[in-house]
């Protein structure tokens, strides 16, 4: 009985397992079948005269929708869109800076030389003196002592003033502040390179200020020496100050005077004004140099410029925006006008020495 279930089992696992492998072979049998599909369609692929599969790129040239789009390419732009104005650069929008570029400025330095100063009045009125004739000396018991003499006169320096205007529409200063305060700027700056021009060389005729300049001391050489530079010119203006006991403070000279002095050399091709790497305040013969346009070419003028001169502000720069002028209201314009009020009194003008450079060899 055991013998016959023994056999029995055994009959079932060599039925189930004859049954398994049938199953791989049918597996077995189907992957060849798809393999030789494949292989069929690989065949049929291949170009003429047989040889290997084609390529990706060799079957896409040569399908049919790759014909269709190049028959389409080969035909006539009707229309293209560019970024020409009339076609898609219109739709472009542009990058707009609302920083306007403005043109270069002076820096005004000559203001900084002199004596600062205020008025409530219309005029300053101040004594300079004129003459001093000395006669002190040693005198012996009871003989009559000398007499100096010392003379004096008024001065008056009115105030004067500078100012000018410009035009401007209602719109301009409610769309555009940015460009109002480009236009409030570029008036105060008008006001102040105008003031500079007058502290220089105002001749004192109608409303133009007496200018330093006009009022100083001619240059008069107190020595010279063959081989004179620009430098040396310099030393003798401020010898002929210093023989008139009054020590210089500093140095006016052209910008373009000062940058082709500096770059003067001795023998051994050294720097007379020193080593160019040096940074600081321009300065010559240890006095500080204001280097300006506002000077003119071959010109200087070297003094003490706080003794020499003082500028008194009765009304500082300021900038008026109005409708009433003229047409404005009905035209929607403003009036933008910027104005100061000063005052300067050159009160020692002994002080201040102007010349040129003449013909000095480098």
């Amino acid at each position: 009985m055991e013998h016959e279930t023994v056999m029995a089992a055994l009959t079932d696992m060599g039925t189930a397992t004859t049954e398994r492998f049938n199953s791989l072979d049918d597996k077995i049998e189907a992957l060849e079948t798809a393999n030789l599909d494949i292989e069929k369609k690989l065949t049929a692929d291949r170009p003429w005269g047989g040889g290997s599969v084609r390529s990706w790129g060799d079957q896409v040239s040569r399908s049919e929708d790759w014909a269709a789009m190049a028959a389409a390419r080969r035909g006539t732009i009707k229309m293209a869109i560019t970024t020409a104005d009339d076609s898609g650069g219109s739709l472009i929008p542009p990058d707009h800076r609302t920083d306007p570029v403005l043109m270069p400025r002076r820096r005004m330095r000559v203001r900084d030389l002199l004596n600062p100063g205020q008025t409530s009045s219309n005029a300053v009125t101040y004594s300079r003196q004129t003459t001093r004739t000395n006669n002190a000396a040693v005198v012996s018991e009871t003989t009559e002592k000398p007499e100096s003499v010392y003379e004096f006169e008024t001065v008056t320096a009115p105030v004067r003033t500078i100012a000018h205007w410009v035009p401007a529409s209602v719109q301009v200063y409610d769309d555009a502040p940015a460009l109002a305060s480009v236009i409030n700027g570029e008036l105060r700056y008008g006001l102040e390179y105008a003031e500079e021009e007058e502290l220089l060389f105002g001749d004192g005729t109608g409303e133009h200020l007496e200018g330093l300049a006009t009022v100083a001391t001619a240059f008069s050489a107190p020595f010279s020496a063959s081989g004179d530079t620009e430098v040396d010119v310099i030393l003798q203006a401020i010898s002929q100050l210093s023989n008139s006991e009054v020590e210089a403070s500093g140095i006016i000279l052209n910008s373009q005077d000062f940058l082709r002095i500096s770059g003067l050399k001795d023998a051994e091709g050294r720097y007379l004004l020193g080593n160019p790497h040096n940074a600081g305040q321009p300065r010559m013969w240890g006095l500080p140099v204001v280097a300006t346009p506002a000077m003119p070419v071959d010109a200087f003028l070297v003094g003490a410029f706080r003794r020499a001169a003082t500028v008194y502000d009765k009304m500082l720069p300021e900038v008026v925006v109005s409708s009433e002028d003229r047409d404005n209201f009905i035209k929607n314009m403003l009036t933008v006008r910027a104005e100061e009020r000063l005052a300067m009194s050159v009160s020692l003008p002994g002080a201040l020495i102007y010349g040129d450079f003449g013909n000095v060899s480098e």
